[in-house]
This record gives structure tokens, C-alpha cells and sequence, in this order.
């Protein structure tokens, strides 16, 4: 077969073990070099198509690129800019094939959440309406567990693992303090709609009067009075309370609890300020002492506590990305599909981007307790195998040692392009 090259972005919120998905795609794209030349980066995601700011990934060694399997951020530069739809916005979708055809580019790997997944979508659909043989494959990649058709998606379990770990230890220092200090702890984690990382908190505690006392969902109306009141028994049976909740929490009307009144780049409410805004709630219903945290980036950078079964999950969607465009498979995205919790096994497949775009995996109902305020058992047996194992990275001098990438730039051969 003829050999043509391909093109690597990443998009959106980066997480723990994106780059153990780019690792997977240049390593089989190596090991594939009779049909895939040369890999080209977009720098700064898609805007790095769009710019056509290209980086050769041929420049990087084999022990640079290995190293990415243990570097948290995106080692290529991520982006929340999101294509619109191909009609109104044809220009830049008609740019990207531009520059695929320029750079001799037949192999599309977009490493991203659902937006991106459209984005792969609708630019499959457009090469083959002007007749560019372009393969295009979505790769997946979420701290919000919210993709839908695949078991779980690569970037969770590492969330998980820390969202787990930060409760269950912030819970211990609450509690040794409690009898004459803070009462009340609410730790704020990521979720727009879906409640999955707040579950995972959950799993700090397996027990009676176990930390968290309460988890809120944005699946779950927030209700001020029973929640208070909830807040009340825990401290009056157990010293203390500790909450997580999902900086989505939203009242019953919809608005969130914690709305900036801005959106993003991708069109959504910029949230963030659940936790403070719960904890003054607190104070002012009930009186007691509080702290809040908002474990904001730190969450999804936590690299040195990553669950191996997450970048085990990251590095083999990534490899899987490149068989299916090798197989001549198009517009799909590789999946995880779990086959027994325990022992936990999985295996990747995959399925049609279509099925896959524009859908949203929200935490079903049977996995919150019938209360609203914390998880089933079921949602237990879900929720553990994703955050077993562990993977930490070499260290030099006592920190954490990361991939350092050359990042030499492809050499431009069409005219500027603004976005």
C-alpha cells in the first residue's frame, strides 16, 4: 500500500493520561511506517490544522515519546475551540483538507471529549463530499466519564483515583480537628451534567457514619432545606460532615448553583465557586465552622497517582485508533467494553462516530442512592476496578519526571489563515 501521513490533535480539558493515548497513536504509527509516513501534531489542537502549525513528531526519539506515557498536561498543546456546523462554517473545514492535502495528510486522530467527537465526525463527512480520501478517527479522552457507548472513558479513572484518595484524606484531618475546630468540609470537583466524579468520592468510605456525608449530583435537584439538614445530622452524629459536590449542582428551575454568567469557547456556562457558595450556606443556616477546597486542575494533572487500569485504558484506545484507520475503518471511535467486574477484565472495540457525537452519559439513577446524597452498590462495583493499580512515574530529585518534546515545526506551504 502507499504510504501517506497522518495528523494528531488534542482537545479540550487535558487529563491525567492524554498522552498515554498520543504515545499509543505515534508507537503504532511506527510500527505501521510502510502505510503511515510521517506523524504531524497540531499545535494547539485543531488550531494547529487550522494555522497550519505543524509539529514533526518524527523528531522525537523512541524514549521521548515512551516518556509521554507518564506526563500529565498536553504534551502538543490542547484548545477549547470548537468547529461549528459545516454549513455556516464551511471555510474552516474546507482550510483543514487544505492543509491534509498540502501535508499529504491521510489519517485524522482527534484525541478528545464529545465535542470532538462531532468535530471528527463532521470532517469525515466533509472530505468525502470533495473527494480527499481522508480517514478520520476519534479518540476518547474525558475527565467527565460522559461519553456515551464506550464502558468508560480514559482520563476518568485517574480523576477518580485522586477525587478518592483527597476525600479520604482531608476526611481524616477534619475529623482529629473537629472537636474544637471546622465542622464542615466541601470539596468541589469537576461535572458539568454528569455526576461521576462526585461518585467517586464516594468510594473514600464503605461504612456507617463513613466520609462523605453527602455527594451531590447534578442529576439531583438541589434542595437547600434538606440538605441542611442533612449537613446538621451528620455533624450532631459523628463531629463533622464532609461534602463533594459537582461544581454542576443545579436547582430545581435548572440554573446552577455556582453560574459566572460567562461561556467558554465551546458555548458552555463557565461554572466554578459550588463550594464556597455551599459553605456559606452553612454558615449562614447553620453556624458552623467550614472549609472548602476546589480541586480545579489539580485533579486532572495528578499524574502521580494515576490508576494504571486509566493508563493502561489511555495508551490501548490510542494504539486501537491506528489499527481501525489501518483496517480502512472510518469516522469511529475505539471503545472500552468491560467484561467482568471481578475480576475485572476489558477489551477494546469500537463503534460509529454518529453514535458517539453530540450524546451525553449521564450517572443513571440506580447508581445514586434512593436519598440523592451518595452511591449504590451497584455504582460501587461500577466505579472500583476504574481507579485499581498503580503507575507512578520515574522521579528525578524528587519530583516527577516528564517527557520534554523538541516540537520541531513543519515548514508552511500555504497562505496565512486567520480563526
Amino acid at each position: 500500500m502507499a504510504q501517506h501521513n497522518a495528523f494528531y490533535a488534542q482537545s479540550g480539558g487535558v487529563t491525567a493520561v492524554i498522552n498515554a493515548s498520543a504515545c499509543g497513536v505515534v508507537q503504532a504509527c511506527r510500527r505501521h511506517a510502510d502505510q503511515i509516513g510521517k506523524v504531524y501534531a497540531g499545535h494547539n489542537g485543531i488550531i494547529g490544522a487550522l494555522t497550519e502549525d505543524l509539529i514533526d513528531v518524527s523528531h522525537e526519539s523512541d524514549e521521548t515519546i515512551e516518556a509521554l506515557r507518564h506526563t500529565p498536561g498536553g504534551a502538543f498543546g490542547s484548545c477549547r475551540y470548537k468547529l461549528k456546523d459545516i454549513e455556516t462554517h464551511r471555510t474552516q473545514y474546507e482550510r483543514l483538507i487544505e492543509v491534509f492535502r498540502a501535508h499529504d495528510i491521510r489519517y485524522f486522530f482527534y484525541n478528545g471529549g464529545g465535542d470532538s467527537a462531532d468535530t471528527c465526525l463532521k470532517v469525515s463527512q466533509l472530505s468525502e463530499r470533495l473527494g480527499y480520501p481522508l480517514t478520520a478517527i476519534h479518540v476518547p479522552k474525558t475527565v467527565d466519564n460522559d461519553l456515551p457507548i464506550t464502558d468508560n472513558s480514559p482520563g476518568f479513572g485517574s480523576v477518580a483515583k485522586y477525587i478518592a484518595t483527597s476525600t479520604l484524606e482531608a476526611s481524616l484531618d477534619i475529623a482529629s480537628m473537629c472537636a474544637t475546630s471546622t465542622k464542615v468540609f466541601v470539596l468541589e470537583v469537576m461535572g458539568r451534567h454528569a455526576g461521576w466524579i462526585a461518585a467517586a468520592g464516594a468510594l473514600a468510605g464503605n461504612g456507617e457514619g463513613d466520609p462523605p456525608h453527602l455527594v451531590i449530583f447534578p442529576e439531583i435537584a438541589f434542595d437547600r432545606a434538606r440538605v441542611m439538614a442533612r449537613v446538621e445530622e451528620a455533624v450532631k452524629a459523628y463531629g463533622y460532615c464532609v461534602i463533594v459536590v459537582s461544581e454542576g449542582a443545579i436547582y430545581e428551575d435548572g440554573t446552577f448553583l455556582a453560574d459566572s454568567g460567562n461561556t467558554d469557547a465551546f458555548g458552555h456556562r463557565q461554572l466554578g465557586g459550588v463550594a464556597p457558595t455551599l459553605a456559606g450556606m452553612v454558615k449562614q443556616d447553620l453556624g458552623y465552622k467550614y472549609h472548602w477546597a476546589v480541586a480545579d486542575y489539580l485533579q486532572r494533572a495528578a499524574r502521580h497517582l494515576a490508576s494504571r487500569t486509566d493508563v493502561e485504558q489511555a495508551y490501548a484506545v490510542g494504539e486501537k485508533a491506528v489499527e481501525l484507520a489501518i483496517a480502512g475503518k472510518n469516522a469511529m471511535m475505539p471503545t472500552i467494553k468491560r467484561v467482568t467486574d471481578a475480576p475485572y477484565e476489558w477489551r477494546i472495540e469500537a463503534a460509529p462516530l454518529f453514535e458517539v457525537a453530540n450524546r451525553e452519559k449521564l450517572m443513571p439513577r440506580e447508581f445514586i442512592r434512593e436519598d440523592g446524597f451518595g452511591i449504590t452498590e451497584s455504582c460501587r462495583r461500577y466505579l472500583s476496578p476504574l481507579i485499581q493499580g498503580e503507575d507512578y512515574p520515574p522521579f528525578d530529585n524528587g519530583l516527577p519526571r516528564v517527557a520534554k518534546l523538541v516540537k520541531h515545526r513543519v515548514e508552511r506551504k500555504l497562505p496565512d489563515f486567520k480563526i
